[in-house]
């Protein structure tokens, strides 16, 4: 039988011609959109609104990877770092940064970077390959699995928190620790504008996790052809890492001989 197809990462349009293909009627593809994104189902056996030989159907040609944890470290700040290894070893760093009314995810783009700036950490390792959607999607997933973000997750920590008044206030009132999300971790998001693309627009959809445009910040170095696609695309927030005023001294900073000069790139 042939590999099974990752449904994490799948537009809605791709898992509609994927279902019917199968035989499943096309309205399916919007129950099960919902359990993978807005319910964060791991098992087809969980999805209740569909028959057992739909579900036996769904798990012998699909999939629900995610990645696996290698660490789950949490600081005294309640800042949390997972470190994160996808099916051909190779591992990613995803951080949650509390703030007291909001929470950024920290969320990687490729394994290694494209740059080699000599400030960062991620710079001395050697660019190995560009993340899939579905492994940029993945890191949401596993934060909020691991924050308790899905519904039933909020329900079971409002039934858990016992005599602490404010954590059952917070659950009762759906409040939620993670709000925002940061494309700043490994790698340089613009030399993977495809899949980053992709990524966020199945993370933006209203029907799906649905995290605002105005609650993600896309980081970059200045890859200047890519920022006005960007913000057509995907119209989420930018941040540039400019390093420096000067040319010379950003030249000297980022190890690259493709960069772009301050004068382009304002």
């Amino acid at each position: 039988m042939s590999e099974k197809t990752n449904i994490i990462g799948l537009t809605r349009e791709e898992l509609t011609e994927k279902l019917t293909a199968l035989g499943f009627e096309k309205f399916r593809a919007g129950q099960i959109w919902q359990w993978v994104y807005v319910k964060g189902a791991t098992d087809f056996a969980q999805m209740t609104t569909i028959n057992k030989a739909g579900q036996q159907k769904l798990a012998e040609h699909f999939s629900l990877a995610r990645p696996k944890i290698a660490k789950d470290l949490t600081s005294f700040d309640q800042t949390r770092k997972w470190l994160l290894e996808f099916s051909d070893a190779n591992k990613v760093e995803t951080v949650f940064i509390p703030e007291e009314d909001r929470g950024a995810l920290c969320v990687s783009s490729q394994v290694g970077c494209t740059l080699s700036c000599s400030f960062c950490h991620t710079g001395t390792m050697p660019l190995v390959r560009n993340l899939k959607a579905s492994e940029i999607i993945g890191q949401v997933m596993i934060a909020r699995d691991g924050l308790g973000e899905w519904p039933s997750s909020r329900g079971e920590r409002s039934e858990s928190t016992g005599s602490d008044p404010a954590q059952s206030l917070r659950a009762s009132q759906d409040v939620k620790l993670f709000t925002n999300i940061v494309m700043m971790g490994m790698g340089e998001p613009l030399y993977n504008y495809e899949q980053v693309s992709r990524a966020l627009k199945i993370i933006m959809d209203g029907e799906g996790i649905a995290i605002s445009k105005r609650r993600i910040t896309l980081s970059t170095s200045g890859v200047v052809p890519m920022i006005e696609k960007c913000g057509e695309e995907l119209g989420v927030n930018l941040a540039i890492s400019l390093h420096a005023v000067r040319d010379s001294l950003r030249d000297e900073l980022i190890k690259k001989k493709k960069k772009y000069p301050i004068k382009a790139l304002l």
